[in-house]
């Protein structure tokens, strides 16, 4: 590192030369490609953003303005220019987050990766900036085309609009992709941007035109006023933003960092809001990842960096058996629809889309209008499959609820990562979702533990047209299939140990917990009691059948991998209080609160869910011994 070496702040910046900017760019672009191959993460949004964030740390004066990332997969470039560039441990636990965190600089505000809310982050600032008195400082709100397609960003844009006196300035990113390519209307608007050359150019190209066709006159300048109007309703985007009121500027070559900083400075010199559409190419400086069209770049595993491909080979996991399982449901169901937010790929409908593409919905990163959207294709005959990933389902909350259940919508949500996920940190951890959907009126969930019962899971999902389904499944490595060896009222029983009249302990193993569970049953099993361990498969609402063989046995010992408040033990608890079981129900899952980044299996160790640690705790409920029995 030369340049970037000498980097502590953006203070440091500031200094360089334009010349200088450029070498420092090109050296960032390559500390990124060898950092990143190393450790996995977000590389292509990163290398599309080098010249832009440099240009905003040279015009803005952070954290004196402040400076919101949308979604902050893109805020590596802000950290090293930050002072951060100890990358060797990024997104493991003591290492730097893949995300902005406040823990780690006073530079970043942001910490929450879901995207469309930085502009009501800016929103709000800017506001508290002229309430406080505040005229001297900047927000600037960094936000993705991609981003924009949530509803939630433009209801920041509609309240921005209003508040004429609020020195913003918004920083559209607009790189054309999102996971995928960008789609929708505003998508359509940008490209044309993209592809016409600038108002101002264009102007100057008529002016030039008319100068040539003759001496000045009215003719001439009737001519020149209507190419001017003319261009300007083709060119500038009054239907998106100038018919808002905001300042437009751009677009601007986000590749070309003087170009950049002069949009910026006229921007800041403005006094209130502003959009400066910023054209980025993801991935830009590593051939791979420019050519690739499948945005396997965004987030990356450990990589070649020369080459770009793998260390380890994907696995075929749980989000591959759902998309074949998709497709074959889709080809004997000719009413099942796939909708995603901007995720096709990543949450396994890709192959699907392929062989159906005509019932095939992307609405973007819009998962408020997925849910609202698929009740009314329920409504009109058909059964839509909503993949999400787990944390992201949160955000249609309210939709799932007076929506889809209010109205018996037939509707299925796949959730993928759900559970703990780990390395992406706090607002990725998809633990959310059992205690949140429980409360959903008619709403079944179902938690497989293999590959046999997550086809099993999916297929009667999509049976069910009066009611919401969900299926959820771990970001974890697929395990071998783990049959039932008996099955009681549907609810599955993997094991049966010990015999005579030592206390009875039923173990309930809640998806990706199964293989925990049947550990469990083993070792209590070695402490002389008798243990059954069962997987109810389908686990909202609890089924009766669980209620009553909790009342069959001395303890009960629920294990999950969401939320223990609210959750699946603590809603079997309830249940049997009201069946006047007086079996005590020991739940172990996730505590209330939020996870910080580190492997799955630190957070497993740290929340006490391994196996040889519930078994500790169970011993001590019992007032057993924690020593084994002897033979």
């Amino acid at each position: 590192m030369g340049l970037l070496a000498r980097i502590e702040s953006p203070a440091d910046v500031r200094r360089l030369t334009a010349a200088q900017v450029d070498e420092l760019a090109a050296e960032i672009r390559e500390f990124l490609v060898q950092s990143v191959s190393r450790t996995g993460g977000h590389l292509g949004p990163n290398l599309g953003v080098v010249e832009l964030t440099l240009a905003m740390h040279r015009v803005f004066d952070s954290p004196r303005d402040s400076m919101v990332f949308d979604t902050g997969h893109q805020a590596y470039v802000h950290k090293l220019v930050t002072g951060r560039k100890d990358f060797a441990d990024l997104r493991k636990r003591g290492g730097l987050s893949g995300y902005p965190s406040r823990a780690e600089s006073e530079h970043d505000i942001v910490e929450n990766s879901h995207a469309s809310t930085a502009l009501s982050w800016a929103d709000g600032i800017a506001k508290a900036n002229v309430v406080r008195g505040r005229t001297d400082r900047h927000v600037v709100a960094v936000i993705g085309d991609g981003a924009l397609t949530g509803g939630m960003a433009w209801e920041a844009l509609n309240n921005i609009a209003a508040g004429h006196d609020r020195r913003l300035v918004i920083v559209v990113n607009d790189n054309g992709r999102s996971y995928a390519p960008t789609i929708g209307g505003l998508a359509y608007a940008l490209t044309a941007l993209r592809t016409t050359r600038g108002y101002e150019n264009v102007l100057s190209w008529g002016k030039k035109t008319l100068k040539r066709s003759g001496p000045p006159g009215r003719l001439a300048y009737d001519a020149l006023h209507g190419l001017k109007k003319g261009v300007k309703d083709i060119v500038a985007p009054q239907g998106m933003f100038e018919d808002l009121g905001l300042k437009y500027i751009g677009p601007v070559d986000g590749h070309d960092t003087a170009a950049v900083e002069r949009a910026l400075a006229r921007a800041k010199a403005f006094g209130g809001p502003v959009i400066v559409h910023v054209i980025t190419e993801k991935g830009r400086g590593y051939t791979p990842a420019e050519q690739d069209l499948l945005d396997r770049f965004h987030a990356v595993g450990r990589i070649h960096p020369e080459t770009g491909l793998p260390i380890a080979p994907s696995r075929f996991g749980w989000t591959s058996v759902f998309a074949d399982e998709m497709v074959r449901i889709g080809r004997r169901r000719p009413d099942v629809v796939a909708v995603t937010a901007a995720m096709l790929a990543p949450t396994g409908l890709a192959p699907f889309a392929t062989e159906f593409p005509h019932r095939t919905f992307d609405v973007g990163i819009a998962e408020q209008h997925a849910a609202t959207s698929a009740a009314g294709m329920a409504f009109a005959g058909l059964h839509p499959v909503v993949a999400v990933y787990a944390t992201f389902l949160n955000r249609a909350f309210d939709q799932v609820v007076m929506d889809v259940a209010l109205h018996k919508a037939g509707v299925t949500f796949v959730l993928d990562r759900a559970g703990i996920t780990g390395d992406d940190g706090a607002s990725h951890n998809g633990m959310w979702d059992m205690a949140m959907l429980s409360v959903v009126p008619g709403l079944r969930l179902a938690a497989p533990r293999d590959e046999p019962t997550l086809r099993a899971a999916l297929r009667l999902a999509v049976d069910v047209d009066d009611a919401p389904t969900v299926v959820r499944y771990p970001k974890s490595p697929l395990v071998d299939p783990i049959p039932a060896i008996d099955t009681v009222d549907g609810v599955d029983v993997l094991a049966r140990h010990g015999a005579g009249t030592a206390r009875d302990v039923l173990v309930v193993g809640v998806g990706a917990l199964v293989p925990s569970a049947l550990g469990v049953g083993e070792l209590l099993a070695a402490h002389g009691l008798r243990v059954t361990v069962v997987d109810p498969r389908w686990v909202l609402p609890v089924p009766e059948a669980l209620v009553k063989l909790a009342g069959e046995h001395d303890h009960v010992v629920t294990m999950e991998d969401g939320l223990v408040d609210g959750g699946v033990g603590a809603l079997l608890a309830q249940r049997a209080r009201e069946a006047r079981v007086a079996t005590p129900v020991q739940s172990v899952g996730v505590p209330l609160g939020f996870l910080d980044h580190a492997t799955r299996d630190q957070i497993v160790a740290d929340l006490r869910l391994r196996p040889e640690d519930i078994v500790r705790d169970v011993l001590v409920a019992l007032n057993e011994p924690t020593a084994p029995t002897e033979g």
